[in-house]
């Protein structure tokens, strides 16, 4: 296990694993949990163990919210939203302020001298799955696009674990 892994309960690494089919990179600790009790959002550190930068902070696991976020994105939701950040100043403002609330989380963890955050805040709508994850992570109300996908998509809970929850002694690797 990682220095960077050291944070999350073996369960709960194990979970993730499950939820995504392959080992994490960098998880520093769980940031939301489903209402199911499954991580949702796993933190990662600012840098992968080689060194390599990795800006986006917050990952959403869950892998019954990204299919549902997966099919927004397939409708081409990003592009009216970017062009709603264009129209709406109010709206830009606050995407603006997800972003900036966005690098002042994770440079408050590592600094990678870089103004790119993720999801192409704050000029544009790039990965619904980013905007969720740091909606979720941050509460309601710090990330505009994030809120409003969370808000489409409903309550992807609701049919139960996305992964069948690790038993106590379940072997992972």
């Amino acid at each position: 296990m990682s220095a960077a892994e050291q944070e999350i309960a073996p369960a709960d690494l194990a979970a993730v694993t499950a939820q995504l089919g392959r080992q994490p990179r960098a998880v520093r600790q769980v940031a939301y949990r489903c209402p199911c009790g499954l991580p949702a959002v796993v933190q990662t550190a600012p840098r992968l163990e080689d060194g390599t930068p990795f800006p986006t902070l917050y990952y959403l696991t869950c892998s019954r919210l990204n299919s549902r976020l997966g099919g927004l994105e397939a409708d081409s939701r990003m592009r009216g939203m970017t062009e709603r950040l264009v129209e709406d100043p109010e709206l830009a403002d606050a995407y603006r302020r997800a972003h900036e609330s966005y690098l002042a989380e994770r440079d408050a963890i590592e600094p990678l001298g870089t103004e790119v955050s993720a999801g192409g805040m704050p000029s544009r709508v790039k990965c619904l799955h980013v905007c969720a994850a740091h909606a979720l992570a941050a509460g309601p109300g710090v990330n505009p696009f994030g809120d409003e996908a969370l808000a489409e998509v409903g309550e992807w809970w609701q049919a139960g674990p996305c992964v069948r929850p690790p038993e106590p002694g379940d072997v992972t690797g």
